[in-house]
């Protein structure tokens, strides 16, 4: 097994875990922490350990942290040998709630997040959420993001349920994550297991995130969480979708509330309209050149289309991003 972790998360159950596993041979890779670190370099850090231990196609990664662990490692065991199996073990709320769950892979380049990767599907994905405990606030309110997600796109009673119960989620209380966690995971595995590879139903979960991923580009990934550049992009969809007469300013209000009271940020970087269209381009989303849309046509139900007029994505630019 090679275990692959960051400096963060290590002290904390690397020891637990390899206890955990017994008498099994256990190599590992300790990558630095942070967005700014999901980058080819770390990739082969990891590629570099998994040669050093003379680790064979019937080794298993274990990846053991947030997202960014996650993806790099499933990327590494995508690619290492032509593929071995991995274990996602997720020990952030956003892990757990969406990135361990659905077998996308990969890194950033500096011309845009997740360029550079592959899908590969984990053997196992082991949420644990007492490791929650030692989440501070910020990273727990970023997994909250996605959880608004869901409801925003798939669930209005999840939504409906946030509303009611966001103060739980932000107190830890043990049966609300429970809760939230396997709401958002059976969401999402009923939609990748209709669209695996993204070719169609699946690019609803991307809601928020063609806007978010240019926050985080624009920014270095330094300046915001994943779930924090989610939270404000979510926003900017949300707003576009009412400037098209898909939603009403009710709704428009509801979704800001919730992420305000999630303690995540409502006010987007002025990074400039010019440049998030640019980042905006290099979206996985892009065909023949046009830039496809997760939209709301009301809660619950999300759209991804590439009609609508320029004029109304650009004043939703200018009014968020400056």
């Amino acid at each position: 097994l090679m275990v692959v972790t960051n400096t963060t998360v290590a002290p904390l159950y690397l020891a637990p875990l390899r206890s955990a596993l017994g008498e099994r041979r256990v190599a590992e890779c300790v990558l630095p922490d942070g967005e700014q670190h999901k980058t080819l370099k770390s990739a082969g850090r990891v590629f570099d350990a998994l040669v050093e231990n003379k680790l064979n196609r019937d080794a298993i990664v274990l990846a053991l942290g947030g997202g960014v662990v996650g993806d790099i490692a499933g990327f590494c065991a995508a690619c290492y040998q032509r593929g071995i199996g991995y274990v996602q073990i997720p020990t952030t709320l956003l892990a757990q709630v969406d990135s361990s769950v659905g077998g996308k892979t990969g890194v950033n380049h500096s011309g845009g997040k997740n360029l550079i990767g592959a899908f590969h599907q984990p053997l196992a994905v082991i949420a644990d959420t007492d490791t929650l405990a030692t989440l501070p606030d910020r990273e727990l309110s970023a997994g909250v993001a996605e959880v608004i997600k869901y409801g925003c796109v798939r669930d209005p009673l999840l939504f409906d349920w946030l509303e009611l119960n966001v103060g739980k989620l932000l107190a830890r209380d043990t049966a609300a994550l429970a809760y939230a966690i396997a709401q958002s995971c059976q969401i999402k595995a009923a939609v990748v297991a209709q669209d695996e590879r993204e070719q169609g139903l699946r690019a609803i979960l991307n809601f928020g995130h063609t806007f978010g991923h240019a926050i985080e580009a624009a920014t270095a990934y330094e300046a915001y969480l994943h779930g924090e550049a989610v939270a404000l992009g979510i926003l900017v969809a949300v707003d576009l979708s009412c400037r098209l007469g898909m939603t009403d300013a009710a709704l428009k209000a509801r979704v800001h509330d919730l992420v305000a009271r999630a303690g995540l940020p409502t006010e987007a970087p002025k990074i400039g309209a010019a440049r998030a269209l640019e980042l905006m381009q290099m979206d996985k989303k892009v065909l023949s050149g046009k830039l496809r849309l997760v939209l709301l046509e009301k809660l619950g139900r999300a759209v991804v289309t590439p009609t609508y007029p320029q004029s109304a994505l650009d004043a939703a630019l200018r009014e968020n991003f400056g």
